[in-house]
Formats: C-alpha cells, structure tokens, sequence
C-alpha cells in the first residue's frame, strides 16, 4: 500500500458537492473521486498508525436511512476508528469542513458509567482526572461526550467536580479548517499529537473505567 501523503483538496471538493448533491447519481459519477482522494488516503493512515494505537477500521459511507426522516443516502463524512484493545477508542474524520481527531471512551456502558462517576467522585481519584482535563483545556483541546445536563443520582448538585460527573462518555479532540497542510504528509503529525495527547486521559479511564463486562 503506497504510503500516506494527507488527503488532496479534492477531497474536501468531493463533500462539498455530496452536500449539495446527497444522491445516487453524484455519488456514482464521483465514485472514483472518493476512492482515490479520501478511501485511500485513510485506509494508508490507518495501516500507518496501527502499531501503536491499534488496527483501524474505516466507517462505511452509506447512512442507514430505514428509520430516519433524513433520507439521504450517504454520510457527508468520512470517519475512522483504532482501538488496541482497552476501552480507548481513536477517531479520524474528514469532512468539507476540514479534519478532526479524537480520543477517549466514547459512548461508556452502564457498567463503565457506573465505574467513572465511582472513580470521578472519589478524593483519591478524582482530583487527577480533574486536572488532566482542565490541562487538556488548556492546551487547546475540547473535551466532550455525551453527558446528562443535571447531576446523576445519588451525586449532589454542588459536588466538586459534577461537570465531569454528568458524563456518560468523555472525549477530548481538536478540529482543523480545510487548509493546504491537510494534503501533505504533515496531516499525519497532526493526528498522531492529539492521540498522544489524549495518554493521560487515557490511561486513567483504563485504570479506573476498563472495557464493559456486559454482555454485547
């Protein structure tokens, strides 16, 4: 597989058209577009990056569209995923809006919920986690997840860190506007800084969190 070079600007002239033009017909003449200026390019960096953060696995482009009032029949991104095997899960995704990259548990399990509200709301801790992500927010990145918007039961409402308690999945990434470096090799530096930045976030979510036990 030839190495990865970034993604053409094509390929941000590729979604932009899909988001005008959310149709078989677009799709089809532009089939060759995509293979070659946004597959490929993925399918090089995750080859790149799967010795260390694991084997990576492209999203398919098709929306399933059997229960939604939106019936368009394509995604107008294209996500990636690497997981070496803990609960830790790392995002790419391009779109015509530029690039972003993610990392952390994601959408967390009742039993994985259950552990980090555990683990958040203790003094022993909680304070670390706390000043991991107020170190990451600080650096730059944004911190996000789904999370409740009041506190969770049997939580106070003025606990210490009831922000990070709502959490029911906790991520942190940065995003990136369409820009002449996203076509070069450099776009992998890019990617590979905000997964090593994620290390301590997540480190501590393998330790205190860990994979489900429930039963998939």
């Amino acid at each position: 597989m030839a190495a990865f070079k970034g993604w053409p600007a094509e390929a941000f002239d590729f979604y932009e058209g899909l988001e005008a033009d959310n149709s078989k017909a677009y799709w089809t003449e532009h089939k060759t577009l995509y293979e070659e200026s946004v597959r490929a390019p993925f399918e090089a960096l995750m080859t790149d990056l799967a010795p260390e953060f694991g084997p990576g696995k492209l999203f398919r482009p098709y929306r399933d569209v059997r229960f939604a009032a939106d019936k368009s029949p394509y995604k107008t991104a294209q996500g990636a995923v690497l997981n070496h095997g803990s609960g830790t899960v790392y995002y790419v995704a391009l779109s015509a809006e530029g690039l972003f990259a993610a990392s952390g548990y994601y959408q967390m399990a009742k039993d994985q919920v259950d552990r980090f509200r555990k683990a958040v709301a203790s003094d022993k801790t909680g304070p670390p986690v706390e000043r991991i992500v107020a170190e990451l927010e600080k650096a730059g990145y944004d911190i996000g997840g789904e999370a409740l918007r009041r506190s969770p039961p049997g939580y106070p409402v003025d606990h210490p860190r009831i922000r990070l308690l709502r959490h029911k999945g906790v991520t942190m990434s940065k995003s990136w506007d369409p820009a002449p470096w996203v076509g070069t090799a450099s776009a992998r530096q890019r990617v590979v800084g905000v997964f090593r930045a994620a290390k301590p976030l997540n480190d501590w979510l393998d330790a205190h969190v860990g994979r489900t036990k429930q039963p998939r």
